[in-house]
């Protein structure tokens, strides 16, 4: 992966400068604390930047849970972690009425779902309608109950988890479904010299030697985070990227044009939302480099992340050991770039 930690924004002028440097310090903040997991730090920020969520799949120990409680402490923005097990409830997660005797009245009690970061943790071991409600809250950015409608934040962002180990006793998230999640990132082990530093920083925090970056870099506002989506938006992006950007996912449409075989393995498609989705994150992963235009390495660099789960494998594809992800880059692959 390119290093999207440049120092020097080469191209941003201005406020959009000024702008960029405090996400670069907010970036390198993280960095410092979630050691190892740059990936993970990198698409928390993009899905920050094109107002969307995560789905994030990895082992257990990986700092996923550290990873989004570390961005909530940096910004504006209150944090609710919920463990999806068997027996949670569609109410656990939005909110539910409460009798309120002194006054002879139901008044909402909100839930966890009301606040600006939530993290779904191990989304998959709770059921189908504990799973719907998280999903429609996070497409239709509102919660209905006893016939109110109630808005979620302006800043709703959220992240949720899958352990890979265990399968038994998990509800699977529907593969219609698993479209309304921005991006689909896959994380691993850190290497031997980050583990090293991690040792090194919790024997540290342990003993109270080293405070939290995070204590002292000044929170980044809602206004500013605003202004950081409208100037990703407002990013160039030349007609022949946009084109190559589309032609990528007509591609997942129909394979057949770049080969017979792709053909017979990709059951479905990337839908609109994949298009708007890659051309959102594409635009964000330039503005983190500090351009204000996009290059096809953006585009190639987040596009697995966004399509994997778009672009579905046939019952045959799948018991040839085929998933979205290779899909994905055998499409990347075959499509000409600019």
């Amino acid at each position: 992966m390119r290093d999207t930690l440049s120092a020097t924004p080469p191209n941003l002028s201005g406020k959009n400068q000024a702008l960029h440097a405090r996400f670069h310090a907010l970036q390198q903040s993280l960095a410092e604390e979630i050691v190892g997991q740059s990936r993970l730090i990198d698409r928390l920020l993009l899905a920050l930047l094109a107002d969307g969520h995560l789905l994030v799949e990895g082992a257990p120990g990986l700092a996923k849970t550290m990873a989004i409680r570390a961005l909530s402490s940096r910004i504006e923005a209150e944090f609710a972690r919920v463990q999806f097990t068997p027996d949670l409830l569609p109410a656990d997660l939005t909110g539910s009425e409460v009798w309120r005797a002194e006054q002879s009245r139901f008044e909402f009690q909100p839930g966890p779902v009301f606040h600006s970061l939530l993290l779904a943790d191990e989304i998959n071991r709770a059921p189908a309608k504990v799973q719907s409600a998280l999903l429609e809250a996070m497409a239709e950015r509102q919660v209905t109950v006893g016939g109110k409608t109630y808005p979620l934040p302006s800043l709703f962002l959220v992240m949720a988890t899958q352990n890979p180990i265990e399968q038994e006793g998990t509800f699977p998230l529907p593969e219609a479904q698993l479209d309304r999640f921005l991006m689909y990132v896959r994380i691993g082990y850190p290497d031997a010299a980050s583990e090293s530093q991690i040792l090194r920083l919790q024997r540290e925090r342990a003993l109270g030697l080293t405070v939290p970056d995070g204590m002292q870099l000044e929170r980044i506002t809602l206004a500013e985070i605003q202004a950081a989506r409208r100037a990703v938006l407002q990013l160039h992006m030349a007609p022949v990227l946009e084109q190559y950007l589309l032609e990528i996912v007509l591609a997942s449409r129909d394979p057949g044009r770049y080969d017979p075989q792709l053909a017979r393995r990709i059951a479905w498609g990337a839908s609109p939302r994949g298009s708007i989705a890659l051309e959102r994150c594409a635009r964000a992963h330039a503005w983190l480099a500090g351009r204000d235009y996009v290059t096809p390495d953006d585009i190639r660099e987040v596009a697995p992340d966004v399509l994997r789960h778009r672009v579905l494998p046939t019952y045959e594809a799948s018991a040839e050991g085929w998933d979205g992800e290779r899909l994905v880059s055998e499409l990347i692959a075959r499509v000409p770039h600019p």
